[in-house]
């Protein structure tokens, strides 16, 4: 899915009205007509919504769907300033709204007397996408006293006072959402930490904007969608063989570190590869047949890595466990100097890499560094915030000619060209020790099954969080183990295969 900028969705709400045809009161009676459906799905437990309009297009949503709500046979208030100079179409929401006498209409300075009970939800529809400066005045104390209240929060395109596309100055009053209801689209700040925690949960509805202008309008940001994914995965062919699914070496591992590479070869090995190997010291020896006697063990030291085997036939997976021993650091820059197929580095990898810059240009082309965002600091530079990490990463993806797997909530997977896919699958029962390893496991797998370095990292990254989310169901977010989420790995391979079969 692709993700556009504020001026992009306008240009499209406009391209979709004059070519549709459809008139943009129509198009917004559309938008609004699809955001009722959702709440009237979802709020059943409710009776009362408090509807606050501002001025412009936003508005005018808000306007209508008051409307919509009270036919649904809901209690609706409307709060606004009657006197402002209202847009066009919602102008003709607002008159049309006060031919209803079964709804309310109130001056936003009376919210502060309105009783909030338990069973009302604040729907904000003060300001859209088009904000371009902070929130003041009025509208700043509003919105400060509408986020004290406990009362479920519906955001209705984008939260007030969050802009689209830029993450917004510190201490700015912004909305804070429980949900959002998107129009079409994701927009840019949902993804990120600092600005997507006002959005909430984000329901993005499908209000019929023009297919052509979507598919030709260009952008280098995405969602990773379910489209994207049945494009790229492939089910297996029943005449293969385990040579058909590739060579995987997982190396890693020092001492009281070999839980790592357990976890990242059995993700491997869950993950499809053909043929698994570990490349560890020799005293994760026993503890690696013992847990994984599926992969075979090839000794790179005693207690800590000295040395690395080169096999241009096989994929590597890099770093879990590996430690920063001088030795360790050593042996594992010279094999970098000496590689030159793609590889998965990560964790300890980046660590050693990270000593001095000029590690950087013997990562071989087309690898994929999965760093988070302490490791990604460290490998390149410190940023303001997450806005600017992604800049850099673009900068220096195409720089060293290599996939970024840039860690986060809504990890980033940043091209050489410079496109950048979020991920929206997982959840914080991913916030643990050992998380890492398992991506590493599964980046690693994909890459030996023949996906391109580019599908191992998007499919790798939305198997890894839809794992987490059936291993969440069952366990808690609380309570989940990395091992929980690898047991899952059939319940995605399950899914995935029947929605392709579905699709043929």
């Amino acid at each position: 899915m692709k993700i556009f900028t504020a001026e992009q969705i306008r240009n499209g709400d406009e391209y979709t009205i004059k070519n549709e045809p459809v008139s943009s009161v129509q198009l917004m009676e559309r938008a609004a007509q699809a955001c009722v459906d959702w709440i009237f799905e979802n709020c059943k437990n409710h009776r009362n919504f408090a509807v606050f309009c501002g001025k412009g297009n936003n508005g005018g949503d808000g306007f209508a769907i008051a409307r919509m709500l009270h036919l649904k046979g809901f209690d609706v208030d409307v709060f606004t300033n009657t006197k402002a100079k209202f847009s066009s179409d919602a102008g003709n929401n607002f008159r049309e709204l006060k031919e209803f006498s079964g709804v309310s209409v109130k001056e936003f300075k009376e919210a502060k007397e309105y009783r909030f009970d338990n069973r009302t939800v604040i729907i904000d529809a003060l300001f859209g996408t088009g904000l371009s400066k902070n929130i003041e005045g009025e509208f700043k104390e509003l919105i400060d006293f509408l986020n004290e209240k406990n009362n479920l929060k519906i955001s209705i395109d984008v939260p007030s006072g969050l802009f689209a596309d830029a993450v917004s100055a510190e201490n700015t009053t912004i909305f804070k959402a429980d949900y959002t209801l998107s129009f079409q689209f994701w927009k840019k700040t949902f993804l990120h930490p600092e600005t997507g925690k006002y959005a909430g949960k984000v329901k993005v509805l499908d209000i019929n904007i023009s297919d052509d202008y979507i598919a030709e309008t260009k952008t280098e940001d995405f969602v990773i969608n379910e489209d994207i994914i049945k494009d790229i995965f492939r089910p297996r062919n029943e005449f293969s063989h385990k040579g058909t699914y590739g060579k995987v070496i997982i190396a890693g591992g020092s001492y009281g570190k070999i839980g790592a590479v357990v976890l990242s070869a059995k993700s491997a090995l869950k993950s499809g590869a053909g043929l698994t190997f570990t490349l560890a010291p020799k005293c994760g020896y026993e503890i690696l047949q013992t847990s994984n006697p599926e992969a075979m063990f090839i000794e790179g030291g005693h207690d800590f890595m000295d040395h690395f085997e080169a096999d241009e036939k096989a994929v590597y997976g890099i770093g879990p466990g590996l430690g920063t021993n001088e030795e360790t650091a050593k042996s594992f820059l010279n094999f970098l100097k000496n590689y030159s197929q793609p590889l998965i580095l990560d964790a300890d990898a980046l660590n050693i890499i990270s000593q001095d810059q000029k590690n950087l240009k013997i990562i071989p082309k087309n690898s994929i560094i999965t760093p988070h965002p302490k490791e990604f600091e460290r490998l390149f530079r410190t940023t303001e915030n997450s806005f600017e990490r992604v800049k850099l990463a673009k900068s220096k993806a195409k720089e060293l000619g290599i996939y970024i797997v840039l860690k986060d909530h809504h990890t980033q997977i940043i091209t050489p060209e410079g496109e950048v896919f979020y991920n929206i699958t997982g959840n914080s029962g991913l916030a643990k020790g050992g998380s890492g390893d398992i991506l590493t496991g599964i980046i690693t797998s994909f890459l030996a099954q023949h996906y391109s370095e580019k599908e191992a990292a998007i499919l790798g990254v939305w198997f890894h969080g839809r794992a987490a989310e059936f291993a969440s169901e069952k366990h808690s977010k609380e309570s989940v183990l990395p091992t929980n989420i690898i047991d899952e790995f059939g319940t995605v391979f399950k899914e995935l295969n029947a929605k392709v079969e579905k699709a043929l």
